[in-house]
């Protein structure tokens, strides 16, 4: 284990999630001396792997790779360290109320001749259709791996010129993007999925296959006005090397943070669990350290804060310490995915009509959501009665690529459903009765798909909204640490004038999913913030820095 070294500063990073580690890696690595404080028991936030029933293990809250940033996954090490990541075979299964179904992933051929079987035009139009989503994917993944511009609230000409050109030196990568593409772009990030998806396809199966990943994680409709956005979110991450695949890490997400876990040891990161911090501690307008629940303070030059920004802003901070404009925005932050998720330990795999006998398809992600107007739907009633009826289904049976989860001859099925609200009417809490009646309707979906799905159900555990924010302070119980909608991306996540990772505190930083480029499993926004941080100190003259170092150890 590498020893901690002061010289170059000293860094707080305020929660253990996969941002935060990375976050730390990079400060450490730099030379920094770094102490990470999480308030569980357990390493990596949301990217953990848990027992859930007798012999069964999964990823308890976040399920799947595909944004994990390979440059991240080599500078760590994490495959040094135990990490393996297979492919899915398939990326998506999408079976049909008709009993037909369609499939994506396994090479371009393979999705023609599916599509084929419902629409020759849209197995034509496939082709050109991935091209683009490469192209933009491509352009998109340069934007996430870089800071964004400040974009300082201050009016002045001056900051006018600053942040212009720093907004069009990021965007200089777009440039590389044909005039066609770059207003393909332009349309996207307010156009509707479905909008978009209708300038190439005419079947409503197919748009509903690609909508999905317009709606995951997101309160929202694919005729909802900048979910196409949402879709290509998902576009610009990759498996193994490979863009847009999809991918499973053997042994759950718990194995990527405790790949993450030793690489921060190695460097001599100090990880602290069961150590909850109580306030951020300031003196005019800087960061100071930080007070745990315990009474103990901990100081340091920076805070990097990997909390999802209300909890930043509104536990670990009071009104008094931030500015009026910066208060007043973040109370409207959004917030809220609608998100129920759920394991279930299965004596056998399920047999689906589209599809009876085992075969790559239990393995892909398997979308029980067959057209459009059921995501709208599942939408409509959740705004309306704050549960869908017929919820937005994925299952994944993890267990059909990694032995390690279930006995010999069993699975395990992880449900990622939708749209359930956090806020019940009448100010009703979520209680066991409550989620009774969303388990009994998700089942009901799986059933009318794999009729004997609940035969073979050995045992689960369900986390509702509630159980996500609770339990790993997913505010809302939204998964992207708030809403990917256009006023809350790039130079605007989490607020406009504070898009750079920099909170409104001198040291105070931002570094999980609710900062640039927002939610999922990637790392990037850990290491764009340990970037600005390493770069801000960089822009502090040597003999000031020691000056302060030799203030404060006096």
């Amino acid at each position: 284990m590498k020893k901690k070294d002061s010289s170059a500063g000293r860094a707080i990073v305020i929660g253990a999630g996969h941002n935060g580690l990375v976050c730390a890696f990079y400060l450490a690595r730099a030379g920094w001396s770094v102490d990470v404080y999480e308030k569980r028991s357990v390493l990596g936030g949301a990217a953990i792997t848990d027992s859930f029933y007798p012999g069964f293990r999964n990823s308890i809250a976040s399920y799947t790779v595909s944004l994990l940033d390979e440059a991240i996954i080599e500078d760590m090490r994490l495959r040094d360290f135990g990490l393996r990541i297979v492919e899915r075979p398939l990326s998506n299964f999408l079976p049909l109320e008709d009993g037909k179904s369609l499939s994506a992933g396994g090479g371009l051929a393979a999705t023609q001749a599916s599509f084929a079987k419902i629409s020759e035009k849209d197995a034509a139009a496939l082709p050109a259709y991935y091209a683009q989503l490469e192209r933009m994917g491509q352009a998109l993944a340069k934007l996430a791996r870089e800071v964004p511009p400040a974009w300082e609230a201050e009016s002045s000409w001056r900051n006018w010129l600053k942040n212009s050109s720093e907004a069009f030196a990021r965007l200089r990568d777009l440039g590389q993007l044909s005039a066609a593409d770059r207003q393909v772009l332009l349309r996207l990030m307010g156009e509707s999925a479905e909008d978009h998806l209708s300038q190439w396809f005419e079947s409503d199966a197919v748009k509903a296959l690609f909508s999905f990943d317009a709606v995951v994680g997101h309160l929202g409709t694919p005729r909802m006005p900048g979910s196409a956005y949402v879709l290509l979110h998902h576009c610009f991450g990759g498996v193994n090397g490979k863009q847009g695949q999809w991918g499973h890490a053997i042994g759950g997400m718990g194995s990527i943070t405790q790949a993450m876990v030793r690489a921060c040891e190695q460097l001599g990161v100090g990880l602290h669990r069961d150590a909850p911090v109580h306030r951020i501690v300031h003196d005019r307008g800087r960061a100071q350290g930080v007070m745990l629940e315990s009474g103990l303070f901990k100081e340091a030059d920076v805070l990097a804060c990997n909390t999802h920004p209300r909890i930043m802003s509104q536990q670990l901070l009071n009104d008094a310490d931030l500015p009026e404009d910066f208060r007043r925005s973040m109370s409207h932050y959004q917030s809220e995915s609608a998100s129920f998720r759920m394991n279930v330990a299965l004596s056998c795999l399920p047999r689906f009509i589209a599809h009876p006998e085992q075969g790559p398809h239990h393995s892909s992600g398997i979308i029980l959501s067959p057209s459009l107007q059921w995501m709208d739907q599942a939408y409509r009633d959740a705004i309306d009665q704050d549960m869908a009826k017929r919820p937005i289904v994925e299952m994944l049976i993890p267990s059909t690529v990694d032995d390690t989860l279930a006995p010999e001859g069993c699975h395990v099925a992880s449900l990622f459903c939708q749209h359930f609200r956090r806020e019940l009417p009448g100010g009703v809490q979520w209680d066991e009765a409550q989620k009774q009646t969303a388990v009994a309707s998700i089942f009901q979906v799986i059933e009318a798909f794999a009729p004997g799905f609940k035969q073979s159900i050995l045992g689960y555990a369900a986390h509702s909204p509630l159980d996500l924010e609770r339990d790993f302070s997913l505010v809302g119980g939204d998964i992207f640490h708030g809403k990917m909608s256009l006023s809350q991306l790039w130079a605007a996540r989490a607020l406009l004038g504070w898009g750079a990772y920099r909170m409104p505190l001198a040291g105070l930083y931002l570094c999980g999913s609710g900062a640039h480029p927002g939610g999922g499993v990637s790392g990037l926004p850990g290491r764009n913030a340990a970037r600005q941080i390493l770069g801000d100190r960089q822009a502090i003259p040597s003999f000031l820095s020691r000056a302060f170092n030799l203030r404060r150890q006096s």
